[in-house]
């Protein structure tokens, strides 16, 4: 009991927001929910339409329409760690019906770890949605 007020009050302590990165001297080629005031304008990532793209099929569950859009990202921005990331996700939902390790999942595997090393602060879309959400209330 005294472990979950603690926990509790910890989660609703206000949080200090994390230091300002320095400027990138390049555009960033992944693609992340941040608000368009939030950064000054660059031109478009390559790959961003099929990430678009790929995201609309995998919310809609259509997961092979999903690996496509995404293996076309990645074809456009090799160094893109959203394009290896959502595809790896791909090859995972794709490989999720079997609970033991199977091709799909080795793949995903190796994707994850390229999207990782590409960019270690990558964070999906998906996860930044609800935390904007809650924030204000």
């Amino acid at each position: 009991m005294l472990l979950a007020s603690v926990l509790l009050s910890a989660a609703l302590l206000p949080q200090a927001p994390p230091p300002a990165a320095p400027a990138p001297q390049e555009a960033p080629s992944t693609s992340r929910a941040v608000k368009s005031t939030d950064l000054p304008p660059t031109p478009p990532a390559a790959g961003t339409p099929y990430i678009d793209a790929g995201l609309a099929a995998f919310h809609k569950r259509r997961f092979a329409a999903a690996r496509a859009d995404f293996e076309k990202a990645v074809a456009a921005d090799p160094q893109s760690a959203a394009a290896a990331f959502y595809l790896g996700y791909t090859y995972y939902k794709l490989g999720e019906p079997s609970r033991r390790m199977n091709a799909d999942k080795e793949k995903a595997k190796e994707l994850f770890a390229k999207a990782f090393t590409l960019d270690p602060t990558f964070q999906p879309v998906w996860g930044q949605g609800k935390k904007q959400e809650g924030a204000g209330q």
